[in-house]
């Protein structure tokens, strides 16, 4: 039998706390061509996840620890959907090829994601940084764009 025991969330909220991405996973799967991913990931208010998506597969989130924006996007880069795990939400599921993005709302933060599949990196199609350059400035006026998103908002419009 698996577990993640609240020791182990501790020591992955340290790690990320400690990591230069503010972030840290645990992997419940043992390989990565195993054919679901299952992994918590412990994240600070200030870790940027940039909008993403998954061509192939659908993914599904739900909190640990913490509170959690998520954002969907269309491919134009407008909001489509707000949800707050959580709070009124317990569980998200992303269908595959949706644009979004997550913000950790609480310091210690670990949400859970499954995935099907094989581990797949994502491609450079698969990801969009709305940043006009990659500093700590752009990217904290990114994660404060997404704590105040709502749809039908786009970045920098």
């Amino acid at each position: 039998m698996r577990q993640i025991t609240r020791d182990d969330l501790a020591a992955l909220s340290a790690a990320a706390t400690a990591s230069p991405r503010r972030r840290a996973n645990l992997n419940i799967h043992e390989h990565l061509d195993d054919p679901v991913q299952r992994l918590a990931i412990a994240m600070e208010p200030d870790t940027l996840v940039l909008p993403h998506r998954h061509p192939h597969t659908w993914e599904l989130l739900f909190p640990l620890q913490g509170r959690f924006v998520v954002l969907s996007f269309d491919d134009a880069g407008q909001v489509t959907e707000r949800r707050t795990l959580g709070e009124q939400t317990a569980l998200i599921e992303t269908p595959p090829g949706q644009w979004h993005a997550v913000l950790s709302l609480d310091a210690g933060g670990v949400i859970f994601e499954v995935k099907r599949g094989a581990y797949t990196p994502l491609t450079a199609a698969d990801v969009r940084d709305w940043r006009q350059e990659d500093t700590p400035s752009q990217t904290r006026e990114l994660l404060d764009w997404y704590a105040r998103a709502r749809a039908g908002d786009r970045f920098r419009d």
